[in-house]
C-alpha cells in the first residue's frame, strides 16, 4: 500500500512541478520576448508551489527525510529508541490531524462558503487549499506507517 501512495504521490509531484517550470518559462518568454506579459501564469506557479510544498512535505515525510531537532542527547535516546521514535510520530500525527486536517477543512469550507476566488483564474481557492488536509492526511497515513514499521522490526 504505502508504495502505491509514494508512486501516486511522486507522479504528482513531477505534474505539478513540470506545470509549475512550463508557467515560469511561459512567463519570461512572454514578457521579456514578446513583449505582452501573461496575466495567469504568475496564479499558476503561486498555486503549484503551494501545492509543491505541502505534498513534497508528505513525500519528505513517507521517505523518512524530514527535519528532526536532537533535544535530548543521542545516549538517552538509544537506551529507549522505540519510545523517543513513538513520541515523535505522535507529535507529527498530532500536528497534522489537528493543524492540517482539522484546520484545513475549515479553511477550504470557509472559502468555498464565502465563494473566494482566485484574481486572474477566477477558479473557487477552496480548490487551491485542498492541498492542505490532503498533505495532513497523507502525513498521518506515513507517520503510522513508519511508527508500526518501527515497532514490527524491533520486536525481530
Amino acid at each position: 500500500m504505502k508504495a502505491t501512495v509514494d508512486k501516486v504521490l511522486e507522479k504528482s509531484l513531477i505534474t505539478i512541478l513540470s506545470i509549475m517550470l512550463l508557467s515560469v518559462v511561459w512567463q519570461v518568454f512572454s514578457r521579456y520576448i514578446l513583449k505582452a506579459p501573461s496575466t495567469i501564469t504568475d496564479e499558476i506557479s503561486s498555486f503549484s508551489l503551494i501545492w509543491v510544498g505541502l505534498l513534497g512535505a508528505a513525500y519528505a515525510t513517507g521517505k523518512q527525510l524530514h527535519l528532526a531537532i536532537d533535544l535530548i542527547p543521542e545516549k538517552i535516546v538509544a537506551k529507549n529508541r522505540l519510545f523517543y521514535d513513538g513520541i515523535l510520530h505522535l507529535s507529527v500525527f498530532l500536528f497534522s490531524f489537528t493543524v492540517m486536517i482539522i484546520g484545513g477543512i475549515r479553511l477550504c469550507w470557509l472559502t468555498f462558503l464565502f465563494k473566494q476566488t482566485s484574481a486572474t483564474l477566477e477558479i473557487p481557492l477552496g480548490y487551491v487549499y485542498l492541498v492542505v488536509p490532503i498533505s495532513g492526511l497523507l502525513i498521518c497515513y506515513y507517520s503510522i506507517y513508519i511508527f508500526l514499521e518501527t515497532r514490527k522490526t524491533s520486536n525481530v
